[in-house]
């Protein structure tokens, strides 16, 4: 059993990258998604819903996109309970192609440190097609 690495405030510099990562979006994840949200809005699974309301395909659930954003942050702290807060704006869509399907990549860094209150912000920069889909994603953890 591999022993999770213990991660402390005064490790952590402003501009350090903590995590990356990549996922791989295909049709069935929305399914998947839809089911155990209960969010079976047409736009995530039919493409002549969508485009009749004016998108380009198929989205993704927002809030699947948001909840794959923040998994490297919580992987790298090793206890979601520290995550104190986090915030997005949904700024562009991630359309997945129902052949070929959409890849998010999310990178986390180090935005600001509070010393007097134990916790870091982390910026996350989440793109889809080498444009930002969540504009403003910050994770707050405390290290206390």
């Amino acid at each position: 059993m591999a022993v999770a690495a213990v991660h402390t405030l005064a490790s952590l510099t402003v501009g350090d990258e903590i995590a990356t990562e990549t996922y791989h979006l295909d049709r069935g994840n929305l399914v998947r998604y839809a089911g155990a949200s209960g969010d079976f809005n047409a736009i995530h699974y039919r493409d002549d819903i969508a485009t009749e309301v004016g998108l380009p395909g198929v989205l993704a659930h927002g809030m699947l996109t948001m909840g794959l954003s923040v998994q490297p942050v919580v992987d790298w702290i090793g206890d979601p309970g520290r995550v104190v807060d986090y915030q997005v704006k949904f700024t562009r869509p991630v359309v997945v192609d129902p052949k070929t399907g959409a890849t998010v990549s999310v990178s986390a860094k180090v935005g600001a440190i509070d010393a007097e209150a134990n916790t870091a912000r982390i910026d996350l920069t989440v793109t889809y097609e080498e444009a930002t889909v969540l504009g403003k994603a910050q994770v707050q953890l405390t290290f206390a």
